[in-house]
C-alpha cells in the first residue's frame, strides 16, 4: 500500500480537503464549506496545520511541550511562564523555505483579482488564526487565538502567519485547554489569509436572539468601518431585527462614536463624522439581504450561527461564520433545533 501523500503548505479557499476541521482548524474549514456552497467570502487561502507541524519539528516542539508540561491549570502563573517561554521559541523560528514559499505563491494568487480601491500594488490581507480546538461541543475557543489586518506584502505576511502560530500559545489559551484537559502534543493551527474588505459598514449577525432564543428574527449589530470596533465592544452598534416571515425590519439607530478604519500599515480606531453618527449604517434592503444570507448559513449548518460580515460598495462579504454554542432562554423563546 502506497504512502499518504503529504499535506500541501497552502489550500485553495474552497479546496475539497479545506473543511477538514483537523486541516485548517474551526475558522478555515467554516469559510470552505461557505465559499465551496457559493456564498459572498472574500478571496482567501488557507495555511493548513500540516505548515505549522513542518515549522515546529523537532527542537521546537520539544521546547513547547516541555514548556506546557509545568503548567498547573488552576495556577495562573504557571501559564504565564509557559507563555513567555513559548514565546522566545517563536521569536527564534525560522519558518521553512518550503513552507514560506508556498505562502508567497499563495498571496500572489490572491493579486490577479481586482485590488483594493487603495490602488496598492499589494493586496491589503487578513491573518487569521484557526485552531484545531475551535468550537468544539462544550468549548469556545473563539477569540483565543490572533488576527492580523490590513497586511501588505510577502514579509509582513510570513511575520503574520507566524505570529499567529505564536498565539496559539498565549497564558489565557494555554489556561483553557490546561482546564480542559487537551495535551499539548496533539495541539495545532492553521491560519487563513483572506482579502481584506474595504467596508463601508460591518458587523455581527446572530440567526437566534442570543438574548432571549427567539428564532423569529435575525439580529444584526452594524457600525461604521470595519467590524472590529462590533466585536471588540468599543462602540454601541446599530441594531436591526429582520422577521424572518416578511419583511420587516426593526432598527434601532445608536450614536456611533467611534469606528475602525485601515491605515497604510495595520488599522486604527478614529471618530466618527458627526454627520453619519446618527445615521443607519445599514439600510432596510441591505439589512434584510443579510438576514437571507444568515438564515442560508444556518441551513448550511443545520443550526443556529453568528456570522462576521461586511459591506464595501453595497455588496455583502461573509468574513467568517460559526455556530451559536450558548444561547439564552427566555419566555416565549423558541424551542429551536
Amino acid at each position: 500500500m502506497s504512502a499518504e501523500a503529504p499535506q500541501p503548505f497552502v489550500l485553495d479557499l474552497a479546496d475539497a480537503g479545506a473543511t477538514d476541521l483537523a486541516t485548517t482548524g474551526g475558522k478555515g474549514s467554516s469559510l470552505a464549506r461557505l465559499a465551496a456552497a457559493g456564498l459572498p467570502v472574500p478571496e482567501a487561502f488557507h495555511v493548513p496545520t500540516g505548515a505549522y507541524r513542518a515549522a515546529v519539528a523537532g527542537a521546537p516542539q520539544q521546547a513547547i511541550v516541555e514548556a506546557a508540561a509545568q503548567v498547573d491549570p488552576d495556577r495562573p502563573e504557571t501559564h504565564e511562564a509557559a507563555a513567555a517561554r513559548i514565546a522566545e521559541v517563536f521569536a527564534d523560528l525560522e519558518m521553512p523555505t518550503e513552507v514560506a514559499d508556498a505562502v508567497r505563491a499563495g498571496y500572489s494568487s490572491l493579486r490577479t483579482p481586482a485590488l483594493s480601491r487603495l490602488g496598492a500594488s499589494d493586496p491589503a490581507v487578513a491573518v487569521r488564526s484557526s485552531a484545531t480546538a475551535e468550537d468544539l461541543p462544550g468549548m469556545s475557543f473563539a477569540g483565543q487565538q490572533d488576527s492580523y489586518l490590513n497586511i501588505r506584502g510577502e514579509e509582513a505576511l510570513l511575520r503574520g502567519v507566524r505570529d499567529c502560530w505564536a498565539s496559539l500559545w498565549t497564558a489565557r489559551a494555554i489556561g483553557y485547554r490546561a482546564r480542559h484537559g487537551i495535551p499539548a502534543e496533539e495541539v495545532s493551527l492553521a491560519v487563513v489569509v483572506q482579502q481584506m474588505v474595504l467596508a463601508d459598514a460591518a458587523g455581527i449577525l446572530f440567526t437566534v436572539d442570543p438574548m432571549t432564543g427567539s428564532r423569529d428574527w435575525v439580529v444584526i449589530n452594524a457600525a461604521w468601518g470595519l467590524g472590529e470596533a462590533v466585536v471588540g465592544g468599543q462602540v454601541n452598534p446599530d441594531t436591526f431585527l429582520v422577521a424572518r416571515v416578511g419583511d420587516v425590519v426593526r432598527a434601532t439607530v445608536s450614536s456611533k462614536e467611534v469606528r475602525t478604519v485601515r491605515t497604510d500599515d495595520g488599522t486604527r480606531n478614529e471618530p466618527v463624522p458627526a454627520e453619519l453618527r446618527r445615521r443607519p449604517s445599514l439600510t432596510d434592503a441591505q439589512a434584510a439581504d443579510l438576514a437571507a444570507i444568515g438564515v442560508r448559513i444556518e441551513e448550511l449548518y443545520g443550526q443556529p450561527v453568528d456570522v462576521e460580515w461586511a459591506v464595501s460598495d453595497g455588496q455583502p462579504f461573509i468574513v467568517q461564520a460559526r455556530p451559536v454554542t450558548a444561547v439564552a432562554t427566555g419566555a416565549g423563546a423558541d424551542a429551536g433545533p
